[in-house]
């Protein structure tokens, strides 16, 4: 059970009983070695923005309707990836579209790659930068973008991780879908520099990498804010080996969580379990 945040409860306070539909949108969890661990990739939202300001999370976003178009696919097809999201294969192809999209427009991260080689991981300059740009103005969509570059979408670094559904009462609400990405190693292709050339896009004002148990000890120490479905993945993913990302993550249940409203003592609460009907 917990408490509302200050924002949540004036949402609370103007509701009049309607409830807003939720926009299906996917987000990602990017996840690299840190000696035994693993890292993660945090973004602060600008304090300006219309949902979560200030708030850290991890890459993501709404499916946009580019996102359902032709994307070239390595890796699990969209009838395996409905099969774990639960839903028409249409739109799981769409969310894994949108999770790849969002991260590469959000960080520079790009979860693709040349046919037959790892992925490219973190990459910047001009070109890439305008790219970027470009996916997010809904000028480009990201499967004309790894067509004109002879690039594929790598399904195989994409796991599925939970999935959280925004509480009835929020005037915005997404139906999100978490996935956690493993940025590949030295070893397997990548390249050791990765935080060089994060730059984070214009939604954020600060990006870093952490390891999950020192973000959820700054976030119960108040010293970063964090929403609930954020802080809950930090506390999951734990001391994770890093070899064991994306294996241990295929082995995981899917189960949908919608925080609901409950009073306690007079004052409202939410309530943060796994909805039966949707495990």
């Amino acid at each position: 059970m917990r408490a509302l945040s200050i924002t949540a409860a004036a949402h609370l306070a103007k509701w009049d009983g309607t409830v807003v539909p939720a926009r299906d949108a996917a987000t990602v969890v990017v996840v690299r070695p840190a000696g035994s661990t693993i890292e993660v990739l945090l973004l602060r939202r600008q304090a300006s923005m219309a949902f979560a300001a200030g708030m850290h999370v991890f890459p993501g976003g709404a499916v946009h309707p580019g996102d359902h178009g032709p994307v070239p696919w390595l890796g699990p097809d969209a009838e395996a990836w409905a099969q774990r999201w639960r839903c028409a294969p249409e739109l799981a192809a769409a969310l894994v579209v949108a999770a790849v999209r969002e991260t590469f427009e959000e960080t520079g991260i790009l979860l693709a790659g040349p046919p037959g080689a790892a992925v490219l991981g973190a990459v910047d300059g001009a070109d890439w930068r305008a790219a970027r740009a470009a996916l997010e103005a809904g000028e480009l969509t990201l499967g004309r973008f790894l067509d004109e570059r002879g690039l594929v979408l790598h399904a195989d670094r994409l796991a599925a991780w939970a999935h959280w559904i925004t509480p009835e009462f929020e005037p915005r609400r997404f139906d999100t879908r978490f996935f956690v990405a493993a940025l590949p190693t030295a070893a397997d292709g990548g390249r050791p520099d990765e935080d060089a050339a994060i730059r984070h896009g214009t939604e954020a004002d600060s990006s870093f990498w952490i390891e999950p148990a020192a973000a959820v000890r700054a976030a119960e120490r108040s010293e970063i804010a964090m929403m609930a479905p954020t802080l809950a993945t930090l506390r999951d993913l734990g001391d994770l080996d890093p070899a064991a990302v994306l294996s241990g993550a295929a082995q995981r249940p899917i189960t949908t969580v919608q925080p609901r409203l409950t009073v306690v003592d007079g004052q409202p609460r939410l309530t943060i379990e796994p909805d039966p009907a949707g495990s």
